[in-house]
């Protein structure tokens, strides 16, 4: 989930959507933390509204950007006093038209966040990897997974997968770390494509390729909405059905708020 940019849309989260996602039983939910740490207190509140009024383990986002370590302290103290038990820590994203720099005081690392998380013993905590490598690790996806494998060992429970659209790079980076001995669970992140325009922007802002049948589909089916839409759960469904079939041990939706494709594709499985 992420946090609302209107009222209206927060209205029909939980008066619908999150109501519709309940009915597929899911085992925890989480909600993310804007650029530059924009949204850390309605990010909050709406992990603390979902744990209160609908019983669901949810998960905040926190990242290293634009914070001291004084600042993530007072952040986890906050969310510890609303109920919060479970973090996902990451370096972040910085405000559009910025360059990522370290904070003066803060953390330069996911991993070090991991570790001072950890160190309070008050949280569980997940980390997120890259099956393609993160865009901005220019030495390639290997050392990459070597900053996962790090993270994992400075405390994370599990790892959450960015989008990713080709299940070879999933299976290569699950081998990697069954060989690097990790044991920590690796739950690959699926989003239900929509919209074309919007999965090229997301692909291209966060390195995840569109496999060339896949991209040359969307172009055929062009500004078809529903077609897209159609095609986007078909897509995933098969995804997520070769994934649990070679040992995935659960699936992670990028919902974007919407409940209708992810409840599909769960039906489509057998799962809901």
């Amino acid at each position: 989930m992420f946090p609302f940019k209107t009222t209206e849309g927060e209205a029909t989260f939980f008066g619908k959507t999150l109501p519709a996602l309940m009915t597929a039983r899911p085992d925890y939910a989480s909600v993310t933390y804007g650029a530059g740490g924009s949204t850390r207190e309605k990010t909050l509140e709406i992990v603390e509204q979902i744990q209160n009024d609908f019983s669901l383990t949810t998960m905040a986002h926190l990242t290293c950007i634009k914070h001291t370590q004084a600042e993530i302290d007072a952040i986890l103290d906050e969310a510890n006093n609303r109920g919060i038990r479970n973090i996902l820590a990451l370096r972040g994203d910085p405000p559009p038209g910025e360059d990522w720099s370290q904070t003066e005081g803060g953390f330069e690392f996911a991993s070090e966040l991991v570790t001072h998380i950890r160190g309070r013993g008050d949280f569980g905590v997940a980390v997120a990897g890259f099956p393609e490598g993160h865009i901005d690790c220019g030495e390639g996806r290997e050392v990459d997974w070597q900053h996962l494998v790090r993270k994992v060992a400075c405390g994370a429970d599990m790892v959450i997968t960015q989008m990713f659209f080709d299940n070879a790079d999933y299976f290569q980076l699950a081998d990697y770390l069954r060989e690097a001995g990790v044991e920590a669970p690796l739950f690959p992140g699926i989003i239900p494509v929509a919209n074309a325009g919007q999965i090229k922007k997301f692909s291209a802002m966060c390195g995840a390729k569109l496999p060339e049948a896949f991209a040359a589909r969307l172009d055929e089916l062009g500004d078809d909405a529903e077609a897209v839409r159609e095609y986007g759960i078909e897509y995933a469904t098969a995804q997520c059905r070769e994934l649990l079939d070679r040992g995935a041990p659960g699936l992670h939706f990028y919902t974007l708020n919407k409940s209708k494709a992810v409840l599909q594709i769960l039906g489509n499985l057998g799962l809901s």
